[in-house]
């Protein structure tokens, strides 16, 4: 008798446990709203931007904590895949094995990449007057035809070509070399990581030529580029000069309107997404999402030097969002 009395007592206090307990589903309470962890990894060029938004959703729901870190798109979209993360951010376009694998992505903004030099190169008035057309920076990239910065032009200094790359998977490398209808396998040049390297290694080298994500040339205060790099203008019509509709890169608004009207070609500006799995779109994850796609959001993206979305951009974005969770439903 004195044992029934012990179970019983056991089975209320895990009743009475039970229902004290938080009833949290996919990252939502209806007391105390949105509540749990994010965790993002990803592209260099969305990192400042992912850490931007995330502080300003928990100032609206503070009970949801993030984890955010860069380490370049293809260490997103793996990180994702395999779950080490909620949300990846990729700055290229996804390969179809990893739309199979189950990526759903997001389009969060627009940027582009850009040619850089540094600023005390020899010829640094000429370049930026004459600029380098598509099949110039080709050969650069893509090695063998340009070793010396005169065999492209007799009027540049007879010095190497001191050509930078990117040495991790990057959506910026790919998107370079996707300007040239390549990949990223095929950029030829000293290999290094990250975005903040490669910046350093053109400020560290008058004879150097790279690319980079916008927010690591420009100083989003100043507007101007950084010290020692300079944006690298596009020859875009060939005639041997930048003309004044190719003269877009004096600061970031004169660039990110430019790319805005697309008077940077695409490549190698670029869509910049986030990406979820198809089979873990919680309500948390889904407001975030939302939550970036909101006008208001959208408005700090050219203050930051990147392109807010087309309105139309952002509906299907939202009815991306809607149709998945009737899928889910189904399940």
């Amino acid at each position: 008798m004195k044992q029934g009395k012990s179970v019983l007592f056991s089975l209320l206090a895990i009743l009475s446990l039970q229902g004290c307990a938080p009833k949290v589903s996919e990252g939502y309470d209806a007391e105390r709203g949105y509540i749990g962890n994010i965790s993002i990894s990803g592209a260099f060029a969305l990192y400042p931007l992912a850490v931007l938004w995330s502080e300003d959703f928990k100032k609206e729901n503070p009970d949801v904590r993030f984890n955010i870190s860069a380490g370049g798109a293809g260490k997103g979209i793996a990180d994702v895949l395999t779950n080490m993360v909620d949300i990846g951010l990729v700055s290229r376009d996804l390969h179809p094995q990893e739309l199979e694998k189950g990526a759903f992505p997001i389009l969060v903004a627009n940027d582009a990449v850009i040619g850089t030099i540094n600023t005390e190169h020899p010829n640094f008035k000429l370049i930026r007057e004459r600029g380098l057309t598509q099949d110039e920076l080709k050969g650069i990239f893509l090695g063998g035809k340009y070793k010396l910065w005169s065999d492209i032009d007799p009027r540049f200094v007879k010095k190497s070509i001191e050509v930078y790359v990117r040495s991790d998977a990057a959506g910026a490398a790919e998107t370079w070399a996707k300007f040239f209808k390549s990949n990223q396998e095929d950029l030829k040049g000293i290999g290094i990581f990250g975005d903040p390297g490669l910046a350093q290694a053109i400020k560290d080298n008058e004879l150097a030529i790279g690319f980079n994500n916008i927010n690591y040339v420009y100083d989003l205060k100043t507007k101007k580029t950084s010290a020692n790099i300079a944006a690298l203008p596009i020859d875009l019509n060939k005639n041997g000069k930048i003309d004044a509709d190719e003269n877009f890169y004096d600061n970031i608004d004169q660039l990110t309107s430019a790319v805005a009207q697309q008077k940077y070609p695409s490549p190698p500006a670029r869509e910049l997404m986030f990406v979820v799995r198809n089979d873990k779109q919680t309500k948390l994850l889904k407001a975030f999402i939302e939550f970036v796609l909101e006008e208001k959001q959208q408005a700090y993206l050219l203050e930051n030097g990147y392109v807010p979305l087309e309105k139309n951009i952002i509906a299907e974005q939202l009815q991306k969002l809607s149709s998945s969770d009737k899928q889910i439903s189904k399940r």
